[in-house]
């Protein structure tokens, strides 16, 4: 059910130290977009969404991210330059200053909560500063009824200050941004940052924590959806590789694009009640489910637009990461509730950039387990200041910033909820083919599509019957036909027209791979670290 409407309950906020505040409570997206355009934080666009630019920060601050160690977190979280450890007297003294700073503000706040089978569910109360931070919250995490609120009790906060700056030097912080949680108190505190991601990546960050500790659950930073059948597939992948895009499908009904669990009784569910997706070059010819999406209810972070309000979607002058988030409600094919069962097929999505993986290749558990903690894809030129070629890019368990465990702690979940549940494992290619960036073309979606839709149908399994060829250097099986796909494009190195150049630059990506893995050696199994490529050292 949609909850539209604001509530006819009332709250204070003086537990929370913010005292005299001007509390807007659980107002409606229409009532927080009215209010954004008329503090000057945002306009309308053409379609309707609701268009606001983040300010400093267009995307997460990984370096700002820190995690309070005390008696739960201290042994089990695995501390280093992604979990950094924040003193607890440090935080109750930062606490109270944004606490300060909201009293006497207009805050706006909503009840809400996070994991769609009701087993799981997490109670989340949001306090904002601002109203187009509040509206964010409404799409991304899951509604409740006017009956859920009545005896709504929030288990986790999350207390969010752009407009607030801390002081390094007193604070404990890096510099005046910050998002930290707080697993004793049960907090998630932002300030200094009007980036909405954060938001919805610290309480991502809290279940990857919750959920395998205490509930036997794998986190997942992946999408999901279910076919007619019933049968789940579950689409890994870093940012730009295509996770949101491949899993909003006209034929199978959309579980949900970012954030699931998977359970110990073999099923997966959604953390969200929404989609935040990449809209950088977004076309309504290719993506017409997510560009349909785009309307009253969404909102736009750091488009550029004309004076009709018509956005340029090309236009990265503000930021690459130009984003929409929408309530998942607005995808006409969703699976209600955002559950599924009987997971069957896994892709590991990456943006190979180096042009030298193939297009889909089936993997072994060792190997799905290796390429999980890998988490590979690559940067490509233009994307940050100083990137000139392609740049191999490895992210733990493809969510590396917001795992607070040790990678193998996760990939061998991964693994054994593989093997027990029979899952076959694929890593696709929606980089580059024929040769590199700047060289070759990026993957066409329209045969990504179909490999993907042979894989879950079994055509392709079907098509090759087990008469698969072996990579020499990264050893995965690649598949000779696929239903509608050119024959040729299924081998990258037949791609290049080029062999030597095809197998040194395959030979440096392989290289990066095992430099990448050195730092999990000495807590991987002998099956995962027998998925690791060849290199030419190796196979000569």
């Amino acid at each position: 059910m949609v909850n539209h409407t604001q509530s006819t309950k009332t709250i204070s906020l003086e537990q929370y130290g913010i005292k005299n505040a001007n509390v807007r409570y659980q107002l409606s997206p229409k009532e927080l977009q009215e209010t954004t355009i008329e503090k000057g934080q945002g306009v309308q666009s053409s379609s309707g969404a609701l268009a606001v630019n983040t300010g400093e920060f267009t995307g997460r601050s990984p370096m700002d991210r820190f995690i309070v160690k005390d008696d739960i977190t201290k042994d089990r979280v695995w501390w280093g330059n992604i979990n950094i450890p924040f003193d607890s007297d440090k935080f109750d003294a930062l606490y109270n200053k944004v606490a300060d700073y909201l009293s006497e503000k207009e805050v706006f706040v909503r009840d809400s909560y996070a994991c769609a089978d009701e087993n799981y569910k997490l109670n989340i109360r949001v306090i904002n500063e601002y109203p187009w931070s509040n509206m964010f919250a409404y799409n991304m995490f899951l509604r409740p009824t006017e009956a859920e609120l009545k005896n709504f009790s929030p288990e986790w906060t999350v207390v969010n200050a752009p407009g607030f700056m801390a002081n390094p030097e007193e604070d404990g912080t890096r510099q005046h941004n910050f998002a930290i949680l707080n697993f004793e108190k049960k907090i998630a505190l932002i300030g200094g940052t009007g980036y909405t991601g954060e938001i919805k990546k610290g309480i991502f960050s809290a279940l990857n924590f919750i959920l395998p500790v205490f509930k036997n659950t794998l986190p997942m930073h992946c999408s999901a959806n279910v076919g007619k059948e019933g049968d789940t597939s579950i689409f890994f992948g870093l940012s730009g590789t295509g996770k949101t895009t491949l899993s909003t499908d006209p034929d199978r009904s959309l579980i949900g694009d970012d954030e699931h669990g998977w359970t110990a009784e073999n099923t997966v569910f959604n953390f969200e009640g929404g989609c935040y997706a990449k809209v950088i070059n977004l076309s309504q010819e290719q993506e017409p489910e997510i560009f349909g999406a785009i309307k009253e209810g969404a909102i736009l972070e750091n488009v550029k637009m004309n004076a009709k309000g018509e956005v340029d979607f090309e236009d990265t002058s503000i930021t690459q990461n130009t984003r929409v988030s929408y309530p998942i409600h607005h995808i006409e094919n969703i699976r209600v509730p955002s559950t599924g069962e009987n997971p069957k097929n896994i892709f590991f999505l990456t943006a190979d950039a180096f042009g030298v993986l193939p297009p889909i290749s089936k993997l072994t558990p060792g190997q799905a387990a290796y390429h999980f903690i890998s988490g590979y894809t690559a940067k490509v030129a233009g994307t940050e200041a100083g990137i000139t070629e392609p740049v191999p890019s490895f992210s733990a368990c493809f969510g590396a910033p917001f795992m607070p465990l040790h990678p193998t702690k996760y990939a061998e979940m991964l693994s054994r909820k593989m093997q027990e549940a029979g899952v076959t494992v694929w890593l696709v290619n929606t980089g580059w083919t024929g040769g590199p960036y700047g060289i070759g073309s990026r993957m066409k979606l329209k045969y990504t599509r179909a490999m993907i839709t042979a894989a879950m149908d079994g055509s392709l399994e079907e098509a090759n019957k087990g008469n698969y060829h072996t990579h020499s250097i990264f050893k995965v099986e690649q598949p000779r036909t696929c239903p509608n796909v050119p024959t040729s494009v299924l081998s990258p190195r037949q791609t290049w027209n080029n062999d030597e150049g095809y197998y040194a630059t395959a030979d440096k990506l392989a290289r990066s791979f095992k430099e990448n893995f050195k730092q999990f050696e000495d807590n991987a199994n002998d099956a995962i670290l027998a998925g690791a490529p060849n290199v030419k050292s190796e196979t000569l």
